[in-house]
């Protein structure tokens, strides 16, 4: 699934998601990370909220009704990425996937597995298991 986030569009893997809802505001939490945006109630259960943007240091956005929040498993955590919006639905096939560049940074290539050339575009393929640090993960 594509997504934009500051003008570029990124994308995850569709088995990691569990659903796309609209934007919801977020209560915030002391001491979380910067990229925290909070948590809501979803059903039930208290989902917290990544600022996908501020996490890939892209700068904050203000959300409006135009912004999604993607339901996506990281490892046994169930986490809410807070995007742009989701542009597109596409398969592709393990050989599309071009190596992050070299000159990318450390963090860049922890957090981006790959680009995928796709009808003219560039999409960044994010590397979902790597969005939350272990310690981070546990914590939320």
């Amino acid at each position: 699934i594509a997504f934009r986030i500051g003008g570029q569009e990124f994308c995850i893997g569709v088995m990691s998601i569990r659903e796309i809802r609209g934007w919801t505001v977020a209560t915030p939490l002391p001491a979380s990370p910067h990229y925290m945006r909070g948590v809501i109630n979803l059903r039930g259960t208290v989902l917290p909220i990544i600022d996908l943007a501020v996490r890939l240091d892209f700068p904050a956005s203000e959300p409006t009704a135009r912004h999604a929040i993607i339901v996506a498993q990281i490892g046994s955590q169930m986490v809410g990425l807070l995007v742009e919006g989701v542009s597109d639905i596409f398969t592709v096939t393990d050989d599309q996937i071009q190596a992050t560049p070299e000159v990318a940074s450390e963090t860049a290539k922890q957090l981006v597995r790959g680009v995928i050339p796709l009808e003219g575009r560039l999409i960044s393929l994010i590397s979902i298991d790597s969005l939350l640090p272990e310690a981070q993960r546990e914590a939320a």
